[in-house]
């Protein structure tokens, strides 16, 4: 009996373990945790201001998010509003970004280790997608248009491209975690610091050597701002 009441208590245990390690975020345990910008304790998230000191603009930002963006050389410009621009978003497991599109901007391949994000189109169309994991890596997409709303799981990679030639295009993402972390697939892998060895490059993408080295070579602009 004393056998069989251990082994529910650690598989309780272990579901709720799993449970956390599954949450992109931890959960809050007080109404709001305001970032402490002057604590010099290092934690996963950060340490909370006393609620004392907290105000209405540790929950606030002019972001001036309805006034369109200069797009860099892919076309593209993301405007994140992050546990880094807002402290009141600590622990509250979600962040916001606005994304204007050039005509024929895209935003280019990139995955969010953290989060999940949810898209929608504010003006214009765009033609988006992700692929899922191996080994099926199946490639899901839909033509989007003002209004339209598309969700890219977490982890998967995904992209953004405004196919018009005359018009822009602007949306609004929603991502769940308050530092949801971005990585462009052709800036990690082709403008990495140091460089990562053309051989290895050459034989994943079974290339020359010589076509690694002139991506390696290229100016690979972060659009995150």
């Amino acid at each position: 009996m004393a056998s069989s009441s251990s082994f529910l208590v650690f598989a309780a245990l272990l579901a709720l373990v799993s449970w956390q390690a599954k949450a992109s975020d931890p959960s809050p345990l007080q109404d709001f945790c305001v970032v402490d910008k002057n604590s010099p304790v290092f934690v996963n998230g950060f340490v909370c201001k006393n609620p004392m000191d907290v105000n209405a603009d540790d929950f606030f930002k002019a972001a001036n998010l309805d006034k369109p963006r200069i797009t860099n050389k892919v076309g593209s410009n993301v405007t994140l509003i992050n546990v880094m621009q807002i402290g009141g978003l600590n622990t509250l497991g979600i962040s916001l970004a606005r994304i204007d599109y050039a005509p024929l901007g895209q935003n280019p391949p990139h995955t969010h280790p953290r989060a999940t994000e949810i898209l929608t189109v504010l003006e214009g169309t765009l033609y988006v997608g992700f692929v899922t994991s191996n080994p099926e890596n199946k490639f899901l997409s839909k033509v989007l248009n003002k209004g339209d709303v598309f969700v890219f799981p977490v982890g998967l990679i995904h992209f953004q491209f405004n196919p018009n030639p005359y018009k822009p295009a602007v949306a609004i993402a929603a991502l769940s975690s308050q530092n949801p972390g971005a990585i462009t697939i052709a800036n990690a892998v082709f403008g990495s610091k140091p460089p990562i060895s053309d051989d290895v490059l050459a034989k994943a993408f079974q290339v020359e050597k010589n076509t690694i080295d002139w991506l390696q070579a290229q100016f690979w602009e972060n659009n995150h701002y």
